[in-house]
């Protein structure tokens, strides 16, 4: 199971549509929706302000703020309220977004995340923020489907933007639209369903769900507690890493049973030898220093078997 952002993608997305409604201007729409992701760290506010500032726009610091996880952000500025998030955050508020339906569904098709905007109670335009994939991302899905594991994308963006990224990756299971304290009750009913689960993600969001799975796989390029709660931190951000990784550990178990196998194979033969089972038929004794010479013997050959691990090769 992948996060998207930030695992699939780059995590940097940038500001694709500005589209004001109403008697507001793309500047006005661009200026409020700086204002009120001003505080926020999310990587999508981060692309709207960005954006306000590569355009010259003047953002001030708004009086009041509050994130609603997975909905939006709401701040207050010059004692009014601003408004930018999704759909349910609207409905909450009993707000309808005055969008025409098949524009919105249009952006999203494209793996855009649209969000309204809205300033004293009335929305004023629709912003449209996109990620991009990162460039081995395609390609680490298709190795790992070719070997026979189900790969599945999670994330809290709404259904139809989710599947326009999986689409891309070729990811046929989405679970879209989750809050971040759900992501782990996802996990968890995979998991109920008596599948073997690994979880890769790098966000804070993404903490409870590297601990519920099987095996938490923490990017290296992540958060902290993202890196705290997995049982595999990568060293960079690559999803290729993750095939390196799964196969690195199929590799290793190998070797174990390997060395398993000739460390059996040894002591079965030698301790009776060396106990004198041959002596009652072919008056066959072992010399205690043959005995000691092929037991260190043993020892070598699994240590030497182990360090032919030095010549591994990543397969991508």
């Amino acid at each position: 199971v992948f996060d998207k952002t930030g695992t699939l993608t780059r995590g940097k997305p940038g500001l694709t549509d500005i589209i004001p409604l109403h008697d507001f201007s793309r500047t006005d729409v661009l200026r409020f929706a700086a204002i009120a992701e001003k505080r926020s760290e999310h990587p999508l506010a981060e692309a709207v302000v960005e954006a306000a500032k590569k355009e010259g726009l003047d953002i001030p610091e708004p009086e009041g703020f509050n994130s609603l996880t997975g909905k939006g952000v709401i701040a207050r500025f010059q004692s009014e309220i601003i408004i930018l998030g999704n759909q349910k955050l609207f409905n909450e508020r009993g707000m309808d977004i005055d969008f025409p339906e098949d524009k919105l569904t249009a952006l999203e098709k494209n793996g855009k995340t649209a969000m309204a905007v809205a300033y004293k109670d009335k929305i004023i335009g629709v912003v449209a923020v996109s990620d991009t994939l990162k460039e081995s991302a395609l390609r680490a899905v298709d190795i790992l489907k070719k070997s026979g594991k189900a790969v599945l994308l999670i994330t809290g963006d709404n259904r139809i933007t989710a599947e326009a990224i999986a689409r891309q990756l070729g990811i046929e299971k989405v679970i879209a639209e989750v809050l971040p304290q759900d992501k782990a009750k996802e996990i968890k009913k995979l998991r109920a369903k008596g599948l073997s689960v690994a979880m890769v993600g790098d966000g804070i969001n993404d903490a409870p769900a590297l601990a519920e799975a099987d095996i938490g796989i923490a990017l290296g390029a992540g958060t902290d507690a993202a890196i705290e709660s997995a049982d595999v931190v990568l060293l960079k951000d690559d999803p290729l890493d993750v095939v390196a990784a799964m196969d690195l550990s199929a590799y290793a178990m190998k070797k174990i049973k390997q060395n398993l196998f000739w460390a059996f194979f040894y002591n079965i033969i030698g301790i009776p030898v060396a106990a004198g089972i041959l002596y009652p038929l072919f008056k066959f004794l072992l010399n205690p220093a043959i005995a000691s010479l092929a037991m260190a013997s043993s020892s070598l050959s699994v240590v030497g078997n182990s360090l032919l691990m030095r010549r591994y090769k990543k397969p991508v």
